[in-house]
């Protein structure tokens, strides 16, 4: 397929039985895959605005810059999808499955991601302004240096997270799951470098967490639960100063 040419979904259906995966750069906007198995497929760069993907199967497919911004992909299967630089922007991903997905540098503010798997996905300096991260499951996933001012994390499992360097300005991790339990040895998360001012992190488990040199004094820690994370030149509201 020539590189921004446009095509009906129904042709990119065709083609793709036929054994065709390459749909570099092309333009669809609006297009419907609804329950559609379109794994490996090639989207690199392609222009799906407005799409709809509901429970469509696109593992180990290559979306890479492509704009998906606005598009309808809940329950879709992405695990180890390659989404480096996509825009997801006001995309509705609830329930999808991104498992192992590679994320890094991919714009997902304002996205719906509640109840979503994103367990050892890659999503290092996402974009996730005021993106709904609520109930999602991300078991040692990567989020270093990941933007997330304004993100809803609530009731979110983290275990296992790499937070380092993440901006969470005001993210609501209310009752969010921060912390490893004794079946979870070595699942602490990581939250060095991370900016937490004015987040709320009421009764949330950060048991074991790593939150060196952290600023925590503009941090609601109301109910929270610190036991055994590392505090070590963290800096901590007046209140909880011993």
């Amino acid at each position: 397929m020539p590189p921004n040419s446009s095509v009906t979904s129904p042709q990119v259906l065709q083609q793709y039985t036929e054994g065709n995966l390459s749909f570099v750069g092309i333009r669809l906007q609006e297009a419907d895959f609804t329950g559609r198995i379109l794994q490996r497929i090639d989207f690199c760069q392609a222009d799906l605005r407005q799409s709809h993907f509901g429970k469509s199967d696109l593992q180990q497919a290559n979306l890479q810059q492509a704009n998906l911004s606005e598009a309808i992909l809940w329950g879709t299967n992405l695990s180890l999808a390659q989404l480096q630089g996509i825009q997801l922007r006001e995309a509705d991903l609830s329930g999808a499955i991104l498992i192992k997905a590679q994320l890094q540098g991919a714009n997902l503010c304002k996205a719906i991601l509640s109840g979503v798997n994103l367990s050892q996905a890659n999503l290092e300096a996402a974009l996730l302004l005021d993106a709904d991260l609520r109930s999602s499951a991300t078991h040692r996933t990567d989020l270093s240096s990941a933007r997330l001012c304004h993100a809803d994390l609530s009731y979110v499992r983290l275990d296992g997270a790499n937070l380092n360097g993440a901006d969470l300005q005001r993210a609501r991790l209310c009752r969010a799951s921060l912390g490893q339990s004794r079946e979870q040895s070595g699942m602490a998360v990581d939250l060095r470098g991370a900016n937490l001012q004015g987040a709320d992190l009421s009764y949330a488990d950060l048991t074991g967490a790593n939150l060196q040199g952290v600023d925590l004094r503009q941090t609601d820690l109301t109910g929270t639960t610190l036991a055994q994370a590392d505090l070590s030149g963290a800096q901590l509201p007046e209140h909880q100063l011993c």
